[in-house]
């Protein structure tokens, strides 16, 4: 494989802990349901006020994940990117359906991804090697 032939890509983003803490506070289940997956809320402790940082984090992955794509007017929808958390305790991002179309047309091969919360904000960058030249 030959350097020339792939390029690095990286989105990042940061979000609020406490808009995310509002939002669940005001919408409650409606809010949770409609952004995150089943595995999301479980590994955060469910739909809960108590649970905003680890949402935050993951939110803010999928935001990363959707500048990664470079995602012009076809967004793939909140729950087709999930951060899915792996039996070590790290996590991954798992694409759906759509998610996957615009990762397979901007030519990514591979993902890796970082989260954190800390200090009233969530931050996470998401790195991904592509074929170069793919999704110009």
């Amino acid at each position: 494989m030959d350097c020339d032939d792939f390029e690095v890509r990286v989105g990042t983003d940061v979000q609020s802990i406490a808009e995310v803490a509002q939002s669940i506070a005001h919408f409650g289940d409606r809010y949770v349901r409609r952004l995150y997956t089943e595995h999301e809320v479980e590994c955060c402790g469910g739909a809960r006020v108590e649970s905003a940082p680890g949402l935050a984090a993951r939110f803010a992955a999928k935001e990363a994940m959707i500048k990664l794509l470079r995602v012009k007017d076809n967004d793939p929808g909140w729950k087709s990117i999930e951060v899915r958390r792996r039996p070590g305790g790290w996590c991954e991002i798992s694409l759906g359906e759509s998610a996957r179309r615009l990762a397979d047309e901007a030519g990514v091969t591979h993902l890796s991804m970082s989260m954190s919360h800390g200090a009233g904000v969530a931050t996470a960058t998401v790195v991904g090697l592509c074929q170069a030249g793919a999704g110009a």
